[in-house]
Formats: C-alpha cells, structure tokens, sequence
C-alpha cells in the first residue's frame, strides 16, 4: 500500500510540474509571436530577453567560404649550407658545391576580388616571399604574381591566371555598426576554409602597428575591431556580414600570446577598394594629403587653447607646402568634417583623407575660435604637388625616407648657393643609413647640380647602384655621403 501510495504520489507531482511548465513554455511562444511583425518581416528582441530568431549564419558562410583561398609562401632564410660530392673530391679535389639558401615558409589568407584572379591580401602576408601560391577552396593551386604592395595599410595585390572564380560581394564598411554580427573567414594554423562569428566591438581603431612615415602621415590605421576569433594564418581573409558581403580583410590580433584572446582587427573594405584600384591603375597608391600636424582633441587640450569643443582634429601646424595652408586653414583650427564626414579623431581623419587622391577638391569643415568655417581645398601629394605620382617617385622616396623641401631665397643668400634641397625630416632608411642628418642641403648627385626637388628625384630616377651626394650644413659645413639604390 505504501509502494503504490508513495508512485501515485510522484506520478502526480511530476504530472502537475510538466503541466505547469509547458504552460511557461507556451507563453513563451505566445510572447515570441506577438513580437514578430508578419507583415514586414522584422524580428524583434523580446522583453524577457530571449532573441526572436535564432541567428543564422550558413547563408553568409556558404557565400564567402569559396571567395577565400589560402597563400603559401616561401622565403629565402639568411645562412644556408653547402653540399659535399665526394666522387668530385676524389677526381677534381674539390668536392664542396656551392651554397644553398635556408628556405622558410609562411602561410595566410586571401580575397577573391574578381573572376579574373585578383586577389587582395596583406602585405605582410607576402612581403619578402620568393613565391606565392594559391590555393582555392576547391584545392586548385596556383603561382601568383605580386601586382603591388602598400605597406601604408598593409594590403598587396596578388593575380592568378585563371577565370570563373568565385569573387566576393562588397560592402560598405562607413555602414558598419557597432554590435552587428560578423563572420570571420579564413585559414588559421593552416586549417583551411575556417568560419569564426562575433560581432562589431569597434570602429576607427588605431593600434600602431604600422609604419609612419617621416612626415607622421603615411600609415593608415583605422581598423574594425571585432570579438570574432581570428589566428595566425587569418591574415588576409575575410571579414563579412550576415548578408555574406565584405567589410573587412583580417589584419591583426591584439594578444600576448601570439594567438586569439578576445580581439581582432580588419581593414575597412572601403579602404581595401581604393587601394585595390590605385594599384590596378597607376602601379601604387596615390594618397592624398591636407599637409598638417595634428593632435586629438581632447578636455585638456579644449582647457588648455580655449577651443570650446571636446573632439575633433587639432591644427598643430600648417605645412608650407601643404594643401591647408595654401587653402587658408591655420594653426589652431580644429578640423571637424572631411568631406562632409564627421572625424571626430585623427584615426577617423586618416579614414576618410585615404579614399582621396592628389588633386581632388574636398571641403574641409573647421572650428576656428568658436566660428564654424567650410574651406574649399584642394589635395596634394607628399611632395607639396596636385599631380597624381609616378610610382618610381614613391618607390624611391619610400628607399630615401625622408621629407625633402626647396631652399629659400633667404638660405640660399647666407650661405652664397644657388640651387639645393633641403632634407627637413628623415627616417630610417638610405639617407639616414649613410650618415645624413636633418637640415642638410644636398646640392649636387653625382656631380650633377640638383635645382628643386622635383629635380632632384628627376635625376634619382634612373640611378642603379652607388650614388654620391654632396652638400652643406647650416652652418656653412661641407658634407659627401655615399649610398646604395
């Protein structure tokens, strides 16, 4: 009596919690349906904080994972051994063959951009590289061809002759918000055709990771910060939406350990493609330039010069050579739009001046004591010109590293010159390698007198090996220093 007492007892206890909780779980269901809206298709988050649909990736996965191949490379090692053929030993007497390089490889990810074989990727993917392979997600493998480099954003172009490939759709990343869901698509520890999801943690990241140049404006670091994990052998893949579009290329991992530990970084797809089309058409990338010192502003700056605002893009200095200054914008001005954007730091800033070239007309928005002021201007290279580059000029001023500037008249009269180009800013590279410090007036190269600076790389164009310059210091030394291109 008591077995069957004590089962009918647990029989009705178990019947009465299962009916009350499937009566939670149909007003559960009941709460989900008043929130989806039939009509127009939109899903809702719900009060008690449950998601109204479940998240759904494979439409996105499925669309990108074939538009993103994976790049082995190869590199030759410093070192190397030699060979011993004893049957040469015995009958020549000389049996050690030549030295052979030590080989290393790498390995990271690219993007297909079109059917015809572009594919971009990072630069340090394959800077150095001997060869460049490609692999497709289809294990069709391929030699590329290295189209071009910009280490300023860290992207390369690559090329492979094949045709019908499978190019990824692109985005707008100026659309991107904070919080949106992203896939992260690429090959970590050599596991191909990996997809990883997180979402936006932030936009306009800047974590100096890339190489200014002597002017302070080369770099372009504005990344999309994202908690989808990423790893060694990502860089270059994709980053992309739910809708399966690119946002991004993968470009680095904020960690301690080499590996992911909660954050990663992409570069702007809005970025990638004007890079992409720089190189495409004119060899390299026509950047252009206001020709500024900057600084954020911030509430001890805003305190400090009285410029009642608290973000914004702080006036330093106006180069004499630069698009500002020749466009009327002073030291002091805060910068607050780029054509029409708000920038509210100098990563933003940077953003937005990098989809510009040479010569293109902007409006630049300032703040000057309180005033809001719209400056028509016109942008310039890093050599004080409106004319897009030639790319053996860039190749040979990223070799030299250096800010170079025309003499004045005043400098010319005191130190009993005619010609000349001063070196105003220099970084590592030839110039400063062979003894080169800043102020000196390079007056002639091999002998032959340098009148501009336009001249000067003029003569630097064609030059292939040893070079002497010869010049003089403020203070009236003479100098010859001796280098290599």
């Amino acid at each position: 009596m008591a077995a069957i007492l004590g089962g009918a007892l647990s029989s009705g206890a178990f019947l009465f919690y299962q009916n009350q909780r499937l009566e939670r779980l149909e007003a559960v269901e009941l709460l989900r349906a008043e929130h989806i809206d039939q009509r127009e298709g939109n899903v809702k988050q719900v009060s008690y904080g449950l998601p109204a649909e479940t998240v759904d990736f494979t439409s996105a996965a499925e669309r990108t994972v074939n538009a993103v191949v994976h790049v082995k490379t190869t590199y030759e090692m410093d070192g190397g051994y030699y060979t011993f053929d004893p049957i040469r030993h015995f009958f020549f007497g000389d049996g050690m063959q030549q030295k052979q390089p030590r080989m290393g490889a790498g390995a990271g990810s690219g993007v297909i951009m079109s059917d015809d074989g572009y594919i971009v990727t990072n630069n340090h993917v394959i800077d150095g590289a001997s060869t460049v392979e490609v692999v497709t997600n289809d294990n069709r493998s391929y030699e590329a061809e290295v189209i071009g480099r910009d280490p300023s954003s860290d992207l390369a172009l690559l090329k492979i002759n094949a045709s019908d490939l499978p190019k990824i759709d692109i985005g707008n990343s100026d659309q991107v918000k904070v919080g949106e869901w992203v896939l992260a698509v690429g090959n970590p520890f050599n596991l191909e055709s990996t997809v990883t999801a997180g979402i936006v943690s932030a936009k306009g990241r800047d974590i100096n990771i890339l190489a200014n140049g002597p002017d302070g404006a080369s770099a372009v670091e504005s990344f999309i910060q994202t908690d989808a994990a990423v790893n060694p052998g990502n860089s270059g893949g994709a980053l992309v939406n739910s809708r399966g579009e690119l946002i991004g290329i993968n470009a680095a991992i904020k960690s301690n350990t080499g590996s992911y530990t909660g954050y990663s970084f992409a570069i702007p797809v809005n970025i990638v493609a004007k890079v992409v089309e720089d190189l495409l058409e004119y060899g390299t990338v026509q950047r252009g330039y206001l020709g500024v010192r900057i600084q954020n502003v911030n509430q001890e700056l805003s305190a400090l010069k009285s410029l009642n605002v608290n973000e914004g893009v702080y006036v330093a200095t106006a180069l004499d050579m630069g698009a500002a200054k020749a466009a009327g914008i002073k030291e002091g001005d805060v910068i607050l739009k780029i054509a029409e954007r708000s920038v509210k730091n100098m990563t933003e800033m940077q953003e937005q001046l990098s989809k510009f070239r040479p010569g293109d007309d902007i409006l630049v928005t300032v703040n000057r004591a309180g005033s809001i002021i719209n400056i028509p201007l016109t942008l310039r290279n890093q050599f004080g010109g409106e004319a897009l580059t030639p790319k053996k000029q860039l190749e040979i001023h990223e070799q030299l590293n250096a800010l170079l500037e025309d003499v004045d008249p005043e400098t010319k009269k005191d130190l009993g010159i005619r010609y000349g180009v001063r070196v105003k800013e220099i970084g590592v590279g030839k110039l400063k390698s062979a003894g080169i410090s800043p102020d000196f007036i390079i007056l002639k190269v091999d002998q032959q007198w340098v009148k501009d600076k336009a001249h000067f790389y003029e003569l630097l164009k064609e030059k292939k090996g040893g070079i002497l310059m010869e010049g003089i210091y403020p203070n009236g030394k003479r100098a010859y220093y001796g280098f290599g291109l």
